[in-house]
């Protein structure tokens, strides 16, 4: 059964990392799995998308139906993204049958300490407008269908976590 896991958090929270962890970890289960990144799609657009709410409210639309797309054709799809808004992210669990949500709690000071893109530093020296969590909103989820600690838990045990929520769902066989 297809399925569409889509990780949201704020920058740094690890969303692209486990992404890719678990792309990797379903794929090997033998299902046919494609990741979508927020970052890398946004980039194919041209520039033509910003980081308004209008922008990101689209970025996250889209993302949600090319998601449901492949889940039509019985590919899992793997989405890390920002996805700020609530009513973005419950638009897509609407439309998307099998959509589950894992929020990547990661507190803003560890998430700011990680700063692998640097984009916490020029946000703070006004190099970046509307920076999520800084001086743009993140609403986090009410009520994800799987919550990771990334501040406390190894990549491994976040890994984990997500993999037997989807075994005990039965999105994927137990291993």
């Amino acid at each position: 059964m297809a399925f569409t896991l889509w990780f949201t958090g704020i920058s740094g929270s690890g969303k692209s990392t486990l992404s890719q962890r678990l792309c990797d970890a379903i794929a090997a289960r033998g299902l046919t799995v494609e990741r979508l990144d927020g970052d890398i799609v946004r980039k194919e657009y041209a520039g033509l998308l910003g980081y308004e709410e209008k922008d990101r409210r689209i970025n996250i639309r889209c993302l949600g139906f090319v998601s449901s797309t492949l889940n039509r054709h019985g590919i899992v799809s793997i989405v890390s993204a920002i996805a700020p808004y609530r009513v973005s992210r419950a638009q897509n669990r609407e439309k998307i049958e099998n959509y589950i949500e894992v929020f990547c709690d990661c507190p803003f000071e560890v998430a700011a300490a990680r700063d692998a893109k640097l984009l916490y530093a020029r946000a703070r020296r006004g190099e970046i407008a509307n920076f999520t969590g800084l001086t743009s909103p993140y609403e986090c989820p009410e009520c994800p269908d799987i919550v990771v600690h990334t501040d406390t838990e190894s990549v491994d045990e976040s890994v984990r976590a997500v993999l037997e929520h989807l075994e005990r769902c039965r999105y994927l066989a137990p291993k």
